[in-house]
C-alpha cells in the first residue's frame, strides 16, 4: 500500500486511515516530495514528524521527484528529463530529505513515469529501486518484477466506477498469486468512497494470502513486494 501526498491539510485523514491499516497489520509506502504546489514540507514540522514516526515504525519513505511540478504540458515531472536535469532535481530533493531526516534510497516518480534519463541518473545519486507503472526495477542487479499499479487520484481517476475496477484488479491479481501494488493519493482519503475501496481492495487481498510489506531494497537479495 502506498500513499502519496502526505502534507499539512492531508495528514490528519492519512492518520485516521493508517489506523485501521495498522490494525490489519498493512504497512505503507509514503511517496514524499519535499515541494508541492504552494507547499514545502521543510517548512511543516508536523508533517515531517509524523512522517518519521511512521518510518521508525515500519513503513517506507520513497522518493516521489523534487516538486512535483509538470516540466512538459501534460507530463509528470521526471516523466521526460535527459539524465543531466534529472541529476540536478534528484540531487536538490535528497538534500532536502536528508535535511529533514527522511532520506531514502528508494525513488517513485510523480505519475509512476520515469523516463531513460532519469533511469540513468538515480544510480549515480545512490538510489537503489525504481518503483514506476509497469515494475519494481533493483537499480544494483538491473532486474525488474513486472507488476502494475492499481490506484486512485495521483494520476489515476478517482471516480466511483474507477474505484470498483480498483478492488476487482487487486482482487484478480492477488487471486493469480501476483504482485498487489496499491497506491492512493492523500487527499483522496476525506472521500468515503476512494477510502472504503482501499480497504476493500486490501482485505481481499490478504483474504487471498499476499503478504503485506513496502517498498524496500537489501543488499543479500531482492526484495521487491509492495503488497496491500
Amino acid at each position: 500500500m502506498s500513499i502519496s501526498g502526505v502534507r499539512d491539510r492531508s495528514v490528519n485523514d492519512v492518520d485516521e486511515f493508517c489506523a485501521q491499516l495498522d490494525a490489519r497489520a498493512v504497512p505503507v509506502s509514503f511517496l514524499v516530495a519535499p515541494r508541492l504546489t504552494g507547499y514545502r514540507l521543510s517548512d511543516d514540522g508536523h508533517t515531517a514528524d509524523w512522517l518519521r514516526t511512521r518510518s521508525e515504525q515500519g513503513d517506507a519513505i520513497v522518493l516521489h521527484g523534487y516538486e512535483a511540478a509538470a516540466t512538459k504540458i501534460g507530463r509528470p515531472e521526471f516523466a521526460a528529463l535527459p539524465a543531466h536535469e534529472a541529476n540536478l532535481r534528484l540531487m536538490a530533493a535528497d538534500r532536502v530529505m536528508e535535511h529533514i531526516g527522511l532520506r531514502t534510497r528508494l525513488f517513485a516518480p510523480p505519475g509512476w513515469r520515469a523516463s531513460a534519463g532519469t533511469a540513468q541518473a538515480l544510480p549515480r545519486n545512490g538510489f537503489r529501486l525504481l518503483a514506476s507503472m509497469g515494475g519494481i526495477t533493483d537499480l544494483v542487479r538491473q532486474t525488474t518484477a513486472r507488476a502494475p499499479v492499481v490506484g486512485v487520484g495521483a494520476g489515476f481517476l478517482s471516480e466511483p466506477w474507477r474505484c470498483r475496477t480498483l478492488v476487482l484488479s487487486a482482487e484478480r491479481i492477488a487471486r493469480r498469486g501476483g504482485i498487489v501494488r496499491i497506491a492512493v493519493a492523500a487527499e483522496q482519503l476525506r472521500r468515503s468512497g476512494p477510502r472504503q475501496a482501499m480497504l476493500d481492495a486490501i482485505d481481499l487481498t490478504l483474504m487471498h494470502g499476499a503478504t503485506s510489506t513496502v517498498y524496500r531494497w537489501k543488499a543479500g537479495r531482492p526484495s521487491f513486494v509492495d503488497a496491500a
